[in-house]
């Protein structure tokens, strides 16, 4: 069950102090329950489950409520997420944009989202066959860009590796090269370790804190490092496109104080995340792509 309140920190919070560029803004959070990032579109309810599978549908009707509440007067607004709400800020960038008014700065920050198409340890696609199966059971293909899935099978345009090259909204994306979830999360079906493939729990210490992981285990996740950089080096070339990729083992920085901006938050040319968004958001800077140049993942923050 998801919790009856949330806390706004990070980018959503209110104060000054924490997010001094964004804290009087008109915030909305909207809850992630759907499973497709808000690309599901089928008009009947699964039999066996008794599931609808309409998370696009759920997109509209928000953005509908949100706009009869003064969205569409809106002169400046921002779409972000974080995990599977990073990507789904990708995939619902533009549909955002096309809801605001013309002269409206709108632009979106994808945190946590860019997954990559990697194999496992034992080399099986898992997260590909995912994909392919979230992209059929909620016929999401019909609400991903028809540019991306005219030249290659539709779940594949869930890689944002495939799809941003589409986005025409400017966009910032958020993003550890050693991303935790990727890596290694006991709690979930992920990328390179699924809990299939480690019965006896030897990266359970590992997924607490880089430094517990033995030589073997850094070796593997200084590989998938490499491959991450890869894929998002592979972008077509953007001078609007914004991004701060950090070394930190953490999965998801926008929405926590210490990441976000603190004294003890993440660097990258002495930028905060914070401070890099709101110089590109603003268009107070003409550099805005950052990439931390830390040789591998380090432990940023306590994640336990």
């Amino acid at each position: 069950m998801l919790p009856p309140q949330v806390r706004f920190s990070g980018i959503l919070h209110n104060d000054l102090r924490i997010n001094p560029d964004f804290y009087n803004w008109n915030r909305v959070r909207v809850r992630y329950c759907d499973g497709s990032s808000f690309t599901g579109d089928v008009d009947d309810v699964d039999p066996d489950t008794k599931l609808y599978y309409r998370g696009a549908r759920i997109f509209r009707a928000i953005m509908n409520d949100l706009s009869r509440k003064g969205m569409q007067t809106a002169e400046n607004a921002i779409l972000s997420g974080t995990s599977a709400g990073g990507l789904a800020t990708i995939l619902n960038c533009d549909k955002f944009k096309s809801l605001l008014p013309d002269d409206a700065r709108v632009k979106c920050v994808a945190d946590a989202g860019f997954f990559i198409n990697a194999k496992t340890i034992s080399g099986t696609s898992d997260i590909q066959d995912e994909y392919k199966r979230v992209v059929t059971l909620h016929g999401s293909a019909k609400n991903l860009p028809p540019s991306c899935t005219s030249i290659m099978e539709p779940s594949l345009c869930f890689f944002p590796r495939n799809v941003v090259p589409y986005v025409q909204t400017l966009l910032f994306i958020i993003n550890s090269q050693y991303d935790l979830w990727q890596v290694e999360d006991t709690n979930v079906s992920n990328i390179l370790v699924p809990e299939y493939l480690d019965p006896q729990r030897v990266w359970k210490n590992c997924k607490v804190h880089i430094s517990n992981c033995t030589l073997s285990q850094r070796i593997i996740i200084q590989d998938f490092g490499v491959e991450f950089l890869k894929a998002f080096l592979g972008l077509t070339p953007s001078f609007t496109r914004g991004y701060f990729i950090t070394s930190c083992y953490s999965h998801g920085q926008i929405q926590s104080a210490r990441y976000w901006f603190s004294a003890n938050s993440p660097r990258l040319l002495n930028k905060t995340i914070a401070e890099a968004v709101a110089d590109w958001y603003f268009d107070r800077a003409e550099f805005h792509q950052y990439i931390d140049p830390y040789p591998c993942g380090r432990d940023c923050w306590s994640t336990s």
